[in-house]
């Protein structure tokens, strides 16, 4: 087990350790690291050969003598070693390999749906590996911290984080969620969606770094005023040759329609179960949307009919949860109240 939480200056950390993207955010420093959560793996000698954006640009194109993997599946760890290689790296990255023998205290912010199992594997993962102390922080509390939500008041306050495996759905009040709601659809069940849909489709198989380009570039949750297209590169099933084709912005929100109802469903269900007087509060400043997931093209519109109140989409989406867990750090009152 490598004892990376070593490897530390004294500082403090908050690491926001998601399905798609890890960031590490240093006290006193603010986010010093945004990388994706993709360690390539020597299978033979079980060796790191890259980590973060140089192996995701492996996946699907290394040979198989190495693996690119995700250790992370639905904002919890999946596979416990590889994880923590990972995380070796990037806070040997963010220090520059100088080393020092503090122990530090750790914020990792995990999703409101984690089971018990899943929280000791978390904090173990942190532990054994020489941290201080390690508090977990649930990503919709993070989230609203993050975007300055004023949690701590005796009001209403709903956020929606989507993320890469999770999408969390909060009512928070007085330093408390009142009622969350997690569902494991996010940005990679998406990805997954569109290869699916283009494979079904057209006989096209594509990678999922090609479908996650293709969200980002023409993926919409409602209609537009103006057609996207956009080319994508994949090999024929039926022929067994590489092919090229056009595909549409309606075939992308065609292909992604079953996850937006999903994430819609959730949202509904919050609201049905906020108790009335948050509710009142709720009409009032409305949903902050955060997450990779809020910056499709048009989901504020979608979720704005869905449920007839205000949607603001927050500015820095992709580090609210860092920012969050990061302010905690230096709120120990705060810290006390909203840690697990």
């Amino acid at each position: 087990m490598i004892n990376f939480f070593w490897d530390l200056f004294s500082n403090d950390l908050a690491i926001d350790l998601g399905t798609a993207n890890t960031l590490v955010y240093v006290q006193g420093r603010g986010i010093v690291l945004r990388e994706p959560s993709v360690v390539a793996l020597n299978m033979q000698t079980n060796e790191v050969m890259a980590v973060g954006g140089e192996a995701k640009q492996m996946l699907g194109r290394a040979p198989g003598s190495i693996g690119a993997i995700r250790p992370m599946k639905d904002g919890v760890i999946a596979h416990f070693e590889v994880t923590e290689k990972m995380i070796s790296h990037f806070i040997r990255k963010v220090h520059n390999d100088r080393k020092t023998l503090v122990r530090p205290r750790v914020v990792i912010a995990v999703p409101s749906g984690i089971t018990q199992v899943e929280k000791r594997a978390v904090r173990d993962s942190a532990e054994s590996a020489g941290a201080r102390e390690v508090f977990l922080i649930e990503e919709p509390m993070a989230a609203a911290i993050g975007v300055d939500l004023p949690v701590q008041e005796p009001s209403g306050n709903m956020i929606i984080d989507i993320g890469g495996g999770t999408t969390e759905v909060a009512i928070i009040s007085m330093s408390g969620i009142v009622f969350s709601k997690s569902v494991r659809i996010a940005g990679d069940e998406m990805d997954e969606a569109i290869v699916n849909y283009i494979k079904r489709k057209y006989n096209l198989l594509i990678g999922e770094c090609t479908a996650e380009e293709v969200k980002i570039k023409i993926g919409s949750a409602y209609p537009m005023e103006k057609r996207l297209t956009m080319e994508v590169k994949g090999r024929d099933l039926v022929a067994g040759i590489p092919k090229t084709l056009v595909i549409s912005d309606e075939e992308i929100r065609e292909a992604l329609t079953e996850t937006f109802s999903t994430i819609v469903e959730a949202v509904k269900i919050a609201l049905e179960r906020t108790p009335p007087e948050l509710a009142a509060d709720i009409v009032d400043k409305g949903i902050v949307v955060a997450g990779g997931g809020s910056l499709i093209k048009g989901l504020d519109i979608l979720l704005r009919e869905a449920t007839g109140l205000p949607i603001t989409l927050a500015s820095g989406a992709l580090s609210a949860v860092a920012l969050g867990s990061g302010k905690v750090l230096n709120d120990p009152k705060l810290l006390k109240k909203v840690s697990l």
